[in-house]
């Protein structure tokens, strides 16, 4: 039954299909930059909204104004306070829009074997989770999910890209 659910989540979470955000800016911790232009859709940077804000409440909004990741330390699922600071950005923009809910994605880099690295990435997601549950966020308005190792940001086997990939992702659902 457990492993029904979890590819009903997974499945749930693919349709979802997060875009990747401008990660130099990203590389840093402060998550806020704006998209690419490649991912989100309508409104976004490129979209038919122009090179403007994107409409509220939305994916491309969340990246904007809050930034939708945070990184972790090899084999950490702790929070640096690069990523406490998105987070209060991010439970600031989910009580601004509180018919929003979110998936929270963790994620690790290519150590490691599968069986750990999904553990981590589900303790890193919660993580996330719990700060914003402790900042005022409704926890029936986020689920979690991990993609372990099998979903980089950057395919490349160097420290960067693994730093890169050591993230929580939060989506608009």
């Amino acid at each position: 039954m457990k492993h029904w659910t979890l590819a009903c989540l997974l499945g749930a979470a693919l349709l979802t299909a997060c875009s990747s955000s401008d990660d130099t800016k990203n590389a840093n911790g402060s998550g806020g930059g704006a998209t690419t232009g490649s991912g989100y859709g309508a409104g976004g940077p490129g979209g038919p909204g122009g090179a403007g804000r994107a409409a509220p409440g939305s994916q491309e909004d969340l990246v904007q104004s809050a930034g939708d990741r945070i990184f972790f330390d090899t084999d950490r699922n702790s929070l640096t306070p690069q990523a406490t600071a998105t987070l209060d950005r991010q439970a600031s923009w989910l009580q601004q829009y509180a018919q929003v809910n979110v998936w929270v994605a963790g994620n690790c880099d290519e150590r490691g074997t599968e069986e750990y690295n999904l553990a981590l990435g589900s303790r890193r997601a919660n993580a996330d989770r719990d700060y914003l549950v402790a900042h005022g966020i409704n926890r029936g308005r986020i689920e979690t999910i991990s993609y372990g190792k099998s979903r980089p940001i950057d395919p490349a086997s160097t420290p960067e890209a693994w730093a890169q990939n050591r993230n929580a992702i939060t989506s608009v659902r």
